[in-house]
């Protein structure tokens, strides 16, 4: 008889254990207590973010994993209650991949192809990142699926490139998309049309404000310090130089001087700078990411994203401009 209520109790335990199946990463909260794969998908990103320090993700959510989730969402600047939800994985930059929207960039073939639309290096984050490691593991190229550009990414990229014998920087751009495609890199830009021109200047604009945002989330976590201007430490202009530089555009060097050069506009893009006056005039400035959201080095917080209904941010915001 005892044998029989052990049997029930463990049977029951199990039943209870927060876990699902047939999920991605995005799909459902997950929480202290859960054992799944998504769980080790979640430790991945966190430890490309710098945040999960354990070599090994074990897909089990304990105390490590929830006050890595806490350190987090502390740096992003959300809530900080250690459950991943779906303010957690937006800051990630992950979403639930489930459904068959996933194949509008990516086919379902034995070899998936991918569509070209921005550059992507370390630091990225999204379903377009998630597709590319697809298409690497596909390969024999394991890069993981958590939609984080990490250091694992990075290497599998690196591995196919010198594999493909193209060029091997780390960075997945249209030479690295043509190999994977099985197609050359120059094709999608031979034609001498202006449509075809006009196109490529899109999509090298859009592929730099990307490369700005991703470069600039890389750093996420670097401490403050006056006058910096390297991942050791930066102030709010010397951040913002970092990342703009890093993606081949100079810019002044000082916030009253980037509010003078830019183009004012009353609805700040991706990209954009937002400006603030925290002293008199502009003196305090960050990289918009959309969603009512910007990064910047802060004094008391070093690099972080914010947001801008902030009641701080929101009283001292003098308006958006373009560099």
């Amino acid at each position: 008889m005892k044998k029989v209520v052990m049997s029930v109790i463990l049977a029951g335990s199990l039943f209870a254990m927060p876990t699902a199946f047939d999920a991605a990463l995005g799909d459902q909260t997950l929480r202290e207590g859960t054992r799944h794969a998504d769980v080790s998908e979640l430790q991945d990103a966190l430890r490309d973010t710098g945040h999960f320090s354990v070599s090994h993700s074990s897909g089990f959510f304990g105390n490590v994993t929830r006050q890595a989730v806490r350190d987090f969402q502390r740096s992003a600047g959300i809530s900080v209650d250690g459950i991943a939800g779906p303010q957690t994985f937006r800051a990630l930059g992950v979403s639930g991949s489930s459904s068959s929207s996933n194949t509008a960039q990516v086919s379902s073939s034995s070899n998936s192809t991918i569509s070209f639309n921005t550059v992507l290096r370390p630091g990225a984050r999204g379903d377009q990142v998630r597709q590319l490691q697809i298409a690497l593991n596909e390969r024999g190229f394991s890069g993981g699926t958590s939609g984080v550009y990490g250091p694992k990414t990075q290497q599998s990229v690196r591995d196919f490139q010198r594999s493909a014998g193209i060029s091997v920087d780390g960075i997945a751009g249209p030479q690295t998309y043509g190999a994977i495609n099985g197609t050359s890199a120059s094709s999608s830009s031979s034609n001498t049309s202006s449509s075809s021109n006009t196109a490529t200047t899109v999509s090298n604009s859009s592929g730099n404000t990307e490369g700005i945002i991703s470069t600039a989330r890389s750093v996420i976590g670097s401490s403050y310090q006056w006058g910096g201007t390297t991942p050791s430490g930066f102030d709010c202009s010397g951040f913002i130089n970092y990342a703009f530089n890093n993606n081949g555009k100079s810019i002044p060097r000082t916030v009253a001087g980037m509010y003078s050069a830019a183009t004012k506009v009353s609805n700040p893009q991706r990209g954009d700078i937002v400006f603030f006056e925290t002293r008199t005039g502009p003196s305090h400035a960050g990289i918009y990411l959309g969603n009512g959201q910007f990064i910047h080095s802060g004094a008391s917080t070093g690099v972080t994203v914010s947001d801008m209904s902030n009641p701080y941010w929101s009283s001292t915001y003098m308006g958006a401009g373009r560099l």
